[in-house]
């Protein structure tokens, strides 16, 4: 046991003021008790407090370079808000701009302009741009977007040692990438998409230990793969597409966590690359590939979009593809697949988009694929199938275009055709000679050895016993999800325990400024840690006495809940009684997500950038997807989560995470209020029967205030907007767009609307029998932004299919 004490003068002797006692080694709980008030020493402490700053303070020359980084630009819009005056440190940032400061120095700074600026002006230095860049020596994130940058870019980024995130996507930056990169050894993220680079992929990549995503994407690379490539075992994500790059790629069996490649638009091949099977997105479309698909492939348990449409594939296609685990998305378009497809086939209920246009295949298309016409784009086209509904080739023309195939791989062959034979007679004679003789040895030595046979007890299939109160499929259904959610974690810290010394120095000592909310479960403070990271902090005062143990299970499934789509506990502190060691305070510490809420991006009036009707689908369908996770994505899953719109936080990059959710260790210790009058679906009997139902109401309300654009805060106000939403989807066009929202009105295609009105309608129907599932809820949404995207030309296919493959997502750079 440890005693730290602090003394303060009264007279001639020293007498402590208070002790902190560290009693728990083994699990980093801490107890802070006060041992004795003093009114001089409550005084002093005062006064220092008041001496403390409680916002950072840029230092003056850091000040004077953002300023100067602000003509270098040519006074960008994006700045104009910037002056002599500004306190840069403590700007409320958005997703144009943004500095984050720490300990009077800067270590983010976020400036993205708009979509297609153009170069700046010909008297622009990119060197001196950069000697005052490096003047900000702290930075460890760097985004430069859209900016109209150009030159090349200059060795002299070497100097910003600390960077870990590096992103100067879409500018006029040309000329070979620096070896002077290799130097940033702390660089985790580096994304040079949509520049003008040329020369080769760097052989240097090997240099940079942390990295774990490269975005190269549409610049002028050239050449082959280097075999550096295989050696970045942090590599989570690798984009290459649309460069010049072709040859071989490398084996990449080696990078374990590698779950993103994107090689699109290049002329890379023949052979279709080695992976690893944590895959889940890859993207081989438009290159030069003429393999067959590998057998492994279907052993890809987390791959949820394959891409490999306009090469040249061979061979048979592997059926299997359609039933994988976590598949959503597969097109094979423009290859030379053969196959027989049948309609009694299985696929994954999830997969959402299926193109087999332009291959070889017979058969009949699977039931599966064309009973769910809404949730589900399935295209076929110019293949040889009987199912006539897209236009078919006959049977034959896919037989001899097989054929046709094969020979052309054996052109080399026919010259020496009958030397092969001979040979192949004469050794055939002579094999037939020795397995005869073999044959008769095998026979005489089977029948010794059978004498001496002693009988061996029959193996047993030894079964999993992993938990006697939960189905075996809902088992491995959620140990599929939890994988697939792991690319949605990346970047976020390992959980850990906190010491309240640690809380205390983020927040100020729980400061009032740092204060942001008090609701029935606990009160909820910001802070900012050592390292510059923002935290979001919820203190629950308990109202009975218990030990750490009493919560070991709670912290367990707090553990657990990584979700993008969620904002995760990154960890906890107790806070405990020095008499009994028990707990008096539980500090739950999540990550902060800084764009304000779903509904101040969509109301009018509140709104600081209203969400495009694209955005609010992609929004929403994150929701889903959240609710989807706490439901299965773990056992016992979480329901009844009283979900509402002002719950719904947006990060940097738009994506949706729900902030508030039913914790159990919250639920034990405070009584939950029940949103809007839903009380009748949490009798004993509903609660048991359609728990999940609950969520899915509250989801159909965040979906009425999607459509409509404003506040809905009481029952009577939801009922009302119903009604109105069935008259208007029963109506035509015109009568439908009466009630949405006039921001999206004008970029909102009618058939995507309509189906986010039915499925909002069917999610506030009264009974809870009656609503959808969650995953009926997704798939119409997924389905609704499928058509939205298509209609708006993002995804149009040059080969003239009737409805184009909708384009991978963006990347969310986001190291949460």
């Amino acid at each position: 046991m440890v005693f730290l004490q602090l003394c303060f003068p009264t007279g001639l002797k020293f007498k402590p003021f208070f002790q902190v006692q560290q009693s728990f080694p083994a699990t980093g709980f801490v107890v802070v008790m006060a041992k004795r008030n003093h009114p001089l020493i409550l005084l002093l402490l005062f006064m220092i407090l008041i001496l403390i700053p409680h916002t950072y303070q840029l230092q003056s020359s850091h000040a004077q370079t953002l300023l100067r980084i602000q003509r270098l630009l040519d006074f960008p819009p994006v700045l104009s808000s910037w002056n002599n005056s500004t306190d840069f440190c403590n700007t409320e940032p958005d997703s144009s701009l943004a500095v984050v400061c720490y300990e009077e120095t800067i270590t983010q700074l976020h400036i993205i302009g708009k979509n297609g600026s153009p170069m700046l002006p010909r008297n622009f230095s990119i060197d001196s741009f950069f000697t005052t860049l490096v003047r900000l020596p702290t930075l460890k994130v760097l985004s430069l977007v859209s900016l109209g940058l150009w030159g090349p870019l200059p060795t002299k980024i070497n100097r910003l040692s600390s960077l870990e995130i590096l992103n100067i996507s879409s500018n006029f930056f040309s000329g070979i990438i620096p070896l002077e990169v290799s130097s940033l050894r702390n660089l985790q993220t580096l994304i040079l998409d949509d520049n003008m680079f040329s020369g080769r992929v760097p052989d240097w990549l090997s240099a940079l230990p942390l990295l774990a995503v490269l975005s190269l994407k549409n610049n002028s690379l050239s050449g082959s793969l280097p075999n550096s490539l295989r050696t970045l075992e942090t590599l989570r994500v690798l984009v290459l597409s649309s460069n010049r790059l072709s040859g071989e790629v490398p084996d990449l069996c080696s990078l374990s966590n590698l779950q993103v490649l994107d090689l699109e638009s290049n002329s890379l091949g023949p052979l279709f690359p080695s992976l690893g099977s944590k895959v889940v997105t890859l993207v081989l479309r438009k290159n030069r590939f003429s393999s067959s698909i590998p057998s492994n492939v279907t052993s890809f348990y987390q791959l949820q979009r394959l891409d490999i449409s306009f090469n040249r594939f061979v061979g048979p296609f592997p059926l299997s593809l359609l039933s994988l685990p976590s598949i959503q998305y597969l097109n094979i378009a423009g290859n030379r697949l053969t196959g027989m497809l049948f309609e009694n086939m299985s696929c994954n209920a999830e997969l959402g988009f299926v193109d087999f246009s332009s291959n070889l295949l017979t058969g009949r298309l699977p039931m599966c694929l064309v009973s769910n016409s809404k949730s589900r784009v399935t295209l076929y086209a110019r293949n040889c199938l009987a199912n006539t509904a897209q236009n078919q080739h006959p049977r034959w023309f896919c037989q001899n275009e097989a054929l046709a195939v094969g020979i052309s791989h054996h052109k080399q062959t026919k010259v020496r055709a009958y030397k092969v034979v001979v040979l192949t007679s004469i050794v055939g004679a002579v094999v037939g000679g020795l397995m005869i003789v073999g044959l008769s040895t095998l026979l005489v030595l089977r029948r010794m050895r059978e004498k001496k046979v002693v009988k061996r007890p029959p193996r047993r299939l030894i079964v999993e016993n992993a938990s006697s109160g939960f189905p075996s499929k809902l088992l491995s259904d959620a140990r599929y999800i939890s994988q697939t959610v792991r690319l949605g974690a990346l970047g976020l810290p390992p959980y850990r325990t906190f010491s309240l010394d640690e809380l205390e120095e983020a927040t100020n000592n729980f400061e009032t400024s740092t204060f942001m909310d008090e609701g029935s479960h606990a009160q909820m403070y910001r802070g900012r840690l050592n390292d510059g990271s923002l935290i979001a902090i919820r203190c629950l005062k308990l109202k009975k006495r218990q030990t750490t143990q009493n919560f070991v299970h709670h912290i367990e499934l707090i553990k657990k809940l990584r979700c993008r789509h969620l904002v995760s506990a990154l960890g906890h502190c107790f806070e405990c009684y020095l008499d009994d060691s028990s707990v008096s305070r539980i500090f739950l510490v999540f990550e902060y997500v800084p764009n304000g809420t779903l509904r101040s991006n969509i109301s009018v009036g509140v709104a600081r950038q209203t969400l495009t009707w694209t955005q609010r689908i992609a929004a929403v369908i994150g929701v889903a997807k959240g609710i989807q996770f706490l439901h299965t994505g773990i056992v016992p899953g979480i329901f009844a989560n009283d979900l509402k719109i002002t719950n719904v936080l947006l990060d940097q990059n738009l994506v949706a995470k729900i902030s508030s959710y039913n914790l159990p260790v919250l639920a034990e210790n405070t009584t939950r209020e029940v949103g809007m009058s839903r009380a009748k679906d949490l009798s004993v009997s509903g609660r048991i029967k359609h728990e999940d139902k609950i969520d899915v109401y509250d989801l159909g309300v965040i979906l009425l205030e999607i459509i409509a654009g404003r506040p809905i805060t009481s029952q009577s106000e939801v009922d009302e907007i119903k009604i109105q939403l069935q008259a208007s989807a029963m109506a035509d066009e015109a009568g439908r767009r009466s009630i949405v929202d006039p921001a999206v009105l004008d970029a909102c295609l009618d058939e995507s609307l309509k189906t986010v009105m039915e499925i909002c309608i069917r999610c506030l129907s009264k009974e809870p029998t009656e609503r959808p599932s969650i995953e009926d809820v997704l798939w119409n949404l997924q389905f609704a932004a499928q058509v939205q995207d298509t209609w708006r030309g993002d995804s149009q296919s040059s080969e003239g299919s009737p409805i184009s493959p909708s384009q991978p997502p963006q990347l969310q750079i986001n190291l949460q």
